[in-house]
């Protein structure tokens, strides 16, 4: 079983630091316009959060996993909630690698699966550096392509 960059968990505690942000702000806003309560309520909120927010990002690191197999890719997460997701490469339309800006900034990449079938089966591998990431995709890819000829040839 393969494990993420240790740093992208630097990628999700800045994602939570927005978020928070943007919660706190929402919260003094709405403190001064309707509810009447001090800033500090607001601060305290955002704060709470992203303190969440970190913790979360700890744990999901710890528990995130993925493994290509021989006919699937197999992947582990979720904090409160564990996912158990296994990918048959028959199943695979095409592979993307994507880096957003903080993924950039800590010199990583995402590598994305897009499947057949339902909608929102897509599954995301976070925290890869860019080489391993371009590694992942073309392996995927070559084994979506083998198993191709191995469903026709059933």
């Amino acid at each position: 079983m393969e494990v993420l960059n240790p740093r992208v968990r630097l990628v999700w505690v800045v994602g939570r630091l927005v978020s928070a942000t943007l919660l706190g702000v929402v919260v003094v806003v709405a403190g001064r316009l309707v509810f009447e309560f001090p800033d500090w309520v607001g601060i305290a909120v955002g704060a709470v959060v992203f303190a969440l927010g970190v913790v979360h990002a700890v744990f999901r690191y710890r528990i995130w996993r993925f493994e290509v197999r021989d006919d699937d890719l197999y992947l582990e997460r979720g904090v409160l909630t564990r996912v158990n997701t296994v990918v048959p490469f028959v199943r695979v339309q095409h592979v993307d690698t994507q880096r957003g800006p903080v993924e950039r900034a800590v010199g990583l990449s995402s590598v994305v699966v897009y499947t057949a079938g339902s909608r929102g089966a897509d599954v995301s591998i976070p925290g890869l550096t860019p080489e391993r990431a371009d590694a992942l995709q073309e392996q995927l890819r070559s084994l979506a392509i083998e198993s191709e000829g191995d469903f026709d040839a059933v």
